[in-house]
């Protein structure tokens, strides 16, 4: 093949030649062209997905953080039953429990007589710290800087 193609080549005229090697010479240029536009094309848009997947992946990095976080801060479970936490919690913040009212294995309601709303405020807080959370929590003004308090009580996490 390339013989007969050589063998043609030289039986052209010089001009011919110059014409043949100038038309190649275009040709090789225009499919380089072809194909390197498409390329620069694809590799532009390539560095665009990589600059969005760059910032996706710093995002979860992010979240994959908080929620190490989260779980290193997650509160250990109960010492004991919950119900035996309450009351022992209660009379160390100073509050004399009129009822106490197991409901199941995961929750207690509560009434307290006569409760100051700061010291009551705070008390929850320390509930809640130590992994107790308030379901419900009704309050009643005694008319005298203090109320009477109803609440439910359930462990975090049951």
């Amino acid at each position: 093949m390339t013989e007969r193609l050589l063998l043609w080549y030289r039986a052209r005229t010089q001009r011919e030649q110059r014409l043949v090697l100038a038309g190649g010479v275009i040709a090789v240029l225009a499919i380089a062209y072809l194909l390197i536009v498409p390329l620069n094309d694809a590799l532009e848009s390539e560095r665009g997905r990589h600059a969005t997947d760059v910032i996706a992946l710093g995002d979860t990095q992010v979240r994959v953080d908080a929620v190490k976080a989260a779980q290193a801060e997650r509160i250990a479970p109960l010492d004991g039953p919950l119900e035996t936490l309450i009351r022992t919690r209660a009379n160390d913040a100073g509050f004399a429990l009129a009822a106490v009212t197991p409901q199941g294995g995961d929750r207690v309601a509560i009434a307290i007589a006569s409760a100051r709303p700061g010291a009551l405020t705070a008390w929850v807080a320390d509930l809640e710290a130590a992994g107790v959370l308030v379901e419900q929590l009704a309050t009643t003004d005694n008319g005298d800087r203090t109320v009477a308090v109803q609440m439910t009580l359930r462990a975090r996490g049951q």
